[in-house]
């Protein structure tokens, strides 16, 4: 079933909504939480929480992508389950990619958030598209540089220099648009 037509069963209130969404992105809603979680147990509960928050959140929301939509809202469950289930304890992937990023991107307030989201988009515009996939990979998804790499066909050395360039062009964009990091 087409993402419109899912949507407007949410709008309708329509039950059948859930299941046509859990058929078209269950699978994938679960490996974005897997990422961050490795637990199943854990994973399913996100995903489930998933649909009952869009289920809440559509409407009003219309979300021109129902799969990124869908993806923002497993991928923060997952970080707060994360969290919970972790208080105290590392995650190295996670742990690793926030170190990451903020060598490059200032702690956002609730002023500049939205504008500093906007600004790394147009960034991410600029790269070549497998920087975007990269960089996208890493610190969205939270996949290992050795996961990207296997996935893209590349040596993980060859990942981390990607990311270490692009988080340095990234640092310099947002620097000359105002931003002190």
């Amino acid at each position: 079933m087409h993402d419109d037509r899912i949507i407007e069963l949410y709008f309708a209130r329509d039950e059948q909504a859930i299941r046509h969404t859990a058929d078209k992105y269950g699978a994938y809603c679960t490996a974005v939480s897997m990422n961050i979680l490795h637990s199943e147990p854990d994973a399913e509960e996100c995903v489930n929480d998933t649909y009952l928050k869009t289920w809440n959140s559509i409407p009003p929301t219309r979300p021109s992508s129902l799969r990124l939509f869908l993806a923002a809202i497993v991928r923060n469950l997952s970080l707060n389950r994360l969290r919970d289930r972790r208080a105290g304890k590392r995650n190295p992937v996670i742990e690793v990619s926030l170190e990451e990023l903020s060598e490059c991107i200032p702690a956002p307030n609730d002023q500049n958030e939205g504008e500093l989201a906007s600004l790394i988009n147009e960034f991410l515009g600029t790269c070549s598209k497998t920087d975007r996939i990269i960089f996208v990979q890493r610190y969205f998804y939270s996949l290992s540089d050795e996961a990207i790499a296997e996935g893209l066909g590349l040596t993980r050395n060859a990942v981390s220099l990607r990311l270490s360039r692009t988080r340095k062009r990234l640092r310099v964009y947002l620097e000359e648009r105002g931003y002190a990091i």
